[in-house]
């Protein structure tokens, strides 16, 4: 079992279903009321790939990308269109689009983090798998220059500074990120009829924890 840093065609995701679940557990008392608890602190996503295809080409490509991964033995990277930045969708990457940390004189490694936010609630979700190029870092409002400043590990979502901010300076950063994620399938069934017809095939695609 690996991981392969590539990333599922871009305009295949597009128009993809899918999206973050949760799961609770729910105890009905006998009184009427219930009890609720999480085995989960993050949300896992599932999506369906098979959604997004358009032409026979486009099966074509997805079929190679099936095989490449051999099913589900093998992780890749997704874009989850709805949730790819860590700015709203209309607006552009910045430096302090998420507060990751705070220095402490002495660490130089810091974990990518977006926070969803709505009233006095707050889940960090840990970024893993930025995209090269997109990554942004900010230090006490000052943005530092990646190469100089910094480097990003694309794998692992790690930002390693130069040297360690000092104590109390704020790390902010922005990006933009690809979901973890392996087939949920280990079979693909097309029938070329039906797809001219308008019914494409289910192809489950699951989040995986790294």
């Amino acid at each position: 079992m690996a991981f392969h840093e590539v990333r599922f065609p871009a305009n295949l995701s597009f128009g993809s279903v899918g999206g973050p679940e949760r799961r609770t557990e729910v105890v009905s008392l006998s009184n009427g009321f219930e009890e609720r608890n999480t085995p989960w602190s993050q949300s896992r996503r599932r999506y369906d790939a098979g959604v997004g295809l358009r032409s026979l080409d486009d099966i074509g490509a997805l079929i190679d990308f099936f095989e490449a991964r051999q099913g589900q033995l093998h992780g890749f990277r997704w874009k989850d269109w709805a949730d790819y930045k860590s700015c709203p969708a209309s607006a552009t990457v910045g430096m302090a689009d998420q507060f990751i940390d705070v220095g402490d004189g002495s660490r130089t490694e810091y974990q990518l983090v977006k926070a969803y936010a709505s009233g006095a609630a707050n889940q960090v979700r840990v970024i893993r798998k930025p995209v090269a190029g997109t990554v942004r870092v900010g230090l006490q409002g000052d943005e530092l220059a990646e190469g100089v400043h910094f480097s990003v590990d694309t794998a692992t979502g790690i930002v390693a500074f130069a040297s360690p901010p000092s104590i109390n300076e704020r790390i902010t950063a922005g990006f933009e990120f690809d979901v973890p994620v392996r087939f949920d399938t280990d079979r693909i069934q097309v029938s070329v009829a039906s797809f001219q017809a308008g019914d494409v095939p289910t192809v489950p695609v699951v989040e995986v924890r790294l």
